[in-house]
């Protein structure tokens, strides 16, 4: 049984934050946010404290299937014009965005209470004062198979076929 299962069972004074960490080449510095009414500051599974804003987030969760693209939606209300700022930096640099997705306990800060999940932001939509995010794990369908191309200079023998 893990810690979290342990206390969704129990029901005792423990409360489980959610947290966000969204990170992009293009910014100077991550989006951290956590669900609630205060600020948490946590300690990341590499070591790193990381004050995390309050802020009224809604997750759901990918189911756990054998689905090649499974997705996490997420919506952050009162957003003031940071995300549309950082959003529009983003997609002028052309850059990828990567959220990580942590559960800590009330009761224990020092380390995440599970592993990270780690999402690439695939699109999202900003609607009044609420932006909602569509992230995924890995993609399965849309990668190449084989990885490896098989060219000339990767394998000079071919230049000899065709």
């Amino acid at each position: 049984m893990t810690v979290l299962e342990r206390v969704f069972a129990s029901g005792g004074t423990e409360v489980v934050i959610p947290t966000l960490e969204i990170t992009c080449a293009a910014w100077a510095a991550p989006l951290l946010l956590c669900n609630g009414w205060e600020d948490h500051v946590c300690t990341t599974e590499d070591s790193r404290v990381l004050t995390f804003r309050a802020s009224g987030i809604q997750v759901a969760l990918p189911k756990r299937n054998t689905s090649g693209m499974q997705m996490l939606t997420f919506a952050i209300d009162n957003v003031t014009g940071d995300a549309q700022r950082l959003i529009d930096q983003a997609l002028e640099a052309g850059e990828r965005v990567h959220l990580t997705f942590r559960h800590y306990l009330s009761s224990d800060k020092s380390a995440p209470a599970e592993p990270p999940l780690r999402f690439v932001v695939r699109d999202g939509a900003m609607e009044g004062a609420t932006v909602q995010i569509n992230a995924s794990f890995y993609d399965a369908i849309n990668t190449a198979w084989p990885r490896a191309f098989y060219t000339p200079t990767f394998a000079p023998g071919l230049r000899y076929f065709g």
